[in-house]
């Protein structure tokens, strides 16, 4: 066999690999719920069989309490996708057009939200805006954000915490806008508004449909703010507590197929009404936009609003760090606590639960970044330096698991734990005298342990950073290195490990922390998956402490902290490695 075709069959067989384990592990769980929520198990002539059906779906829009479930998301998606835009347009223009002083550390400081999920953050905020809180005791009023207005509570924690993602779009948009475009209507006499929605907003329109794609899919699938604001007129909370009927109705499916159906809905109209190219796309920029320095009052108007958007993002940290540090008795009406301890700390690392959850989110982060390497490198080994047919295909199923919402492939997993091929698995190991190894690919049931499936989950949900930073890095990396290397009688294997790898080592670190830290405070798998809790990981623990009796907001408020502090330092490292290249990770 010749090494040239020997190199295309070792190609396309790690394609396929990565295609399988793709399939298995990321359509699988897909499939598995819609059959779920359009099939149903009849008898006929005394043999089971199954068939088509709509009735489970259309149950779901005859019921009331759905249907303002379905509303209800669609509002807060809705409102929280204006809301990001509203604050991040803004910002990105003027950080984009104009030069202030500080602002290299604004537009690091702007994306602080990144550091904590909406799911903790919902903690500070009721800290902040409860009946009893900040808010009311500094203005002397009695909001109630906890009651009639526990949407907007919602909403809020939401837009603070998902506005980046809109601001890392519309800036790599703006850009790549050609600056002539703007003088040459600035010119005709076009004043700076008119020139906006007539040049500006058309050409970035792609960019900033994708970054409101992602905020709207996120916002209208998130379980844990609603959780957290014990707001269960919602779809994603209604399908969290349909989990316990999973195994007896077809409701729980079909309402996560109604859901799934309409995020690809929304993604489709958009695109199609927003979402075509501007010109911008048809070529780039003649020439680098020339940066206009503001003059000492726009100075000041620009770090004004730097600065109020960051106080307001951080108001939930605040508040959750305020909450960690205040003795059980010493916060209620009042601006600050009435005194400070240390206690929730100590606790959160003594406690059964939240030590253990603690342990559990290591080892299970620790196994997803190992995953997610092995795959990320395979994957993006292929489709940045090889030319065989399939490669897109790898790279869109790559990219599946930031526009599939995660509360639909956390069921999706519940589901494949239930039925398919896991479950005739497990049967298997226990046929050959290996029923011990079977446990761990259980989620209910005597005696089951969900690490596996959670390590996998999470692998799969943060592959996408892993597989964009290597992809950055071979990108940035001449592939003439490794061919030279070949020529001079290196196998690929070792030319990939002693060229090619030390070039890209930084990337891959980077994705590997992001996939760390991110897995660490994985919200709807750990929710789902996690139901003993010697087994919680540490966001499912925080729910957990959070409705215990006593000291359990203080101590959910702790830990929250502590995966504040991770996460943060796992950021901030990898934009260091990264460089520029860090911000497309969270692009679409």
């Amino acid at each position: 066999m010749s090494p040239k075709l020997r190199r295309i069959l070792t190609q396309y067989g790690l394609l396929m690999a990565c295609l399988l384990v793709l399939g298995v592990f990321l359509l699988l769980p897909i499939y598995l719920t819609v059959k779920g929520g359009i099939t149903e198990t009849v008898t006929i002539d005394g043999q089971e069989t199954t068939r088509f059906t709509t009735e489970h779906v259309a149950m779901v829009f005859q019921n009331s309490l759905y249907r303002e479930g379905l509303i209800n998301a669609f509002f807060i998606a809705c409102m929280t996708t204006v809301l990001c835009v509203l604050i991040a347009l803004p910002l990105a223009i003027i950080s984009a057009r104009y030069k202030f002083p500080f602002k290299g550390v604004w537009n690091a400081v702007i994306l602080v939200p990144l550091i904590l999920p909406p799911f903790v953050g919902a903690i500070g905020m009721r800290a902040v805006l409860g009946r009893e809180g900040m808010f009311n005791a500094v203005f002397d009023t009695d909001f109630d954000v906890l009651g009639k207005a526990r949407v907007w509570g919602v909403i809020l924690v939401e837009a603070l915490h998902l506005y980046p993602i809109i601001y890392l779009n519309a800036t790599a948009a703006l850009a790549n806008l050609d600056p002539a475009l703007d003088e040459a209507a600035e010119n005709l006499g076009a004043g700076p508004v008119r020139r906006f929605f007539k040049i500006i907003l058309p050409l970035i329109r792609p960019g900033l449909f994708a970054g409101a794609t992602i905020v709207f899919i996120w916002s209208f699938t998130e379980l844990g703010t609603p959780l957290m604001f014990e707001y269960a007129r919602v779809t994603p909370v209604q399908i969290f507590h349909g989990l316990k009927e999973i195994q007896s109705s077809h409701e729980p499916y079909a309402l996560t197929v109604v859901l799934l159906a309409a995020a690809i809905l929304f993604y489709v109209v958009g695109k199609l009404i927003f979402g075509r190219k501007g010109y911008a796309m048809y070529s780039k920029a003649s020439r680098a936009s020339a940066e206009v320095r503001l003059p000492w009052w726009g100075s000041i108007i620009a770090t004004l609003l730097f600065a109020g958007v960051t106080f307001a993002a951080i108001l939930p940290h605040v508040g959750v760090v305020l909450t960690s540090i205040a003795p059980t008795w010493g916060w209620y009406g009042t601006v600050l606590p009435e005194a400070y301890t240390a206690e929730h700390y100590m606790t959160a690392l003594s406690d059964p639960v939240s030590s253990t959850s603690v342990r559990n989110s290591l080892i299970l982060s620790l196994m997803a970044v190992v995953a997610s390497v092995c795959m990320g490198l395979v994957a993006a080994y292929i489709i940045v330096r090889t030319t065989v047919k399939g490669r897109g295909l790898l790279d869109a199923m790559c990219m599946l698991p930031l526009a599939v919402p995660g509360l639909v492939m956390a069921f999706g997993y519940f589901a494949m734990t239930l039925a398919g091929p896991v479950p005739a698995f497990a049967n298997w190991l226990t046929e050959i005298g290996l029923g011990g190894l079977a446990r761990y690919f259980q989620v209910v049931g005597e005696n089951p342990n969900p690490f596996l499936i959670l390590a996998i989950a999470y692998g799969i949900r943060r592959l996408p950073y892993m597989v964009r930073a290597t992809v950055a890095g071979l990108e940035q990396t001449s592939g003439e290195l490794e061919e030279a290397a070949v020529n001079l009688g290196a196998g690929r294997v070792e030319a990939f490990r002693k060229v090619v790898l030390p070039l890209v080592i930084g990337n891959v670190i980077a994705g590997g922390l992001l996939v760390f830290s991110f897995s660490m405070l994985e919200v709807s798998d750990s929710l789902i998956l996690a139901q003993q809790s010697k087994h919680y990981p540490i966001t499912k623990a925080i729910y957990e402490l959070w409705n215990r009796l006593g000291d359990g907001a203080f101590v959910a408020s702790a830990m929250g902290v502590w995966g504040m502090a991770l996460l943060a330092t796992t950021l901030v490292g990898a934009s260091v490695l990264m460089g520029k290249k860090f911000g497309s990770i969270f692009r679409a």
